[in-house]
Parts: C-alpha cells; sequence; structure tokens
C-alpha cells in the first residue's frame, strides 16, 4: 500500500490535549488527511480509511485516545 503523503500515522503526544489543538496540529503535520473529532458515544463503523484521523474526546473535549491514521 503505497501512502500519497510522507508523515506521521499517530500522535501519541495529543493524549489529553484539548480538541481543537488536536485537530490543528493533526491538520498541520498531515495537510491530506480528513480529521473527525467524535464525542462519547458516536457511532462508528470500524473501516480503515488511510486519509481520515479520528480524534476520541471525552465530555470535557479532551482527547482520551492516541489518534492514528485510520
Amino acid at each position: 500500500m503505497s501512502v500519497p503523503f510522507p508523515g506521521k500515522s499517530s500522535w501519541p503526544e495529543l493524549l489529553g490535549v484539548l480538541a481543537t489543538l488536536a485537530a490543528t496540529a493533526i491538520a498541520h503535520d498531515r495537510p491530506d488527511v480528513s480529521v473527525e473529532v467524535l464525542p462519547p458515544g458516536s457511532p462508528v463503523i470500524p473501516d480503515f480509511n488511510p486519509a481520515r484521523v479520528r480524534v476520541f474526546i471525552d465530555n470535557n473535549s479532551i482527547v482520551n485516545q492516541v489518534p492514528v491514521i485510520g
């Protein structure tokens, strides 16, 4: 599988960061992917999409899972 834009594929340093800051950082690092911020209880389809990063947050808009490509 080829990656259209070389760069990061995970952002462990964003764990515990405010969602808006995390989304901005990911968009800066990887302008080729879409960033989805998902609040608790959001329905997700467990598919892999190399052009997407899901940012899971808690009720305080804090990132609670390491954002990864997919």
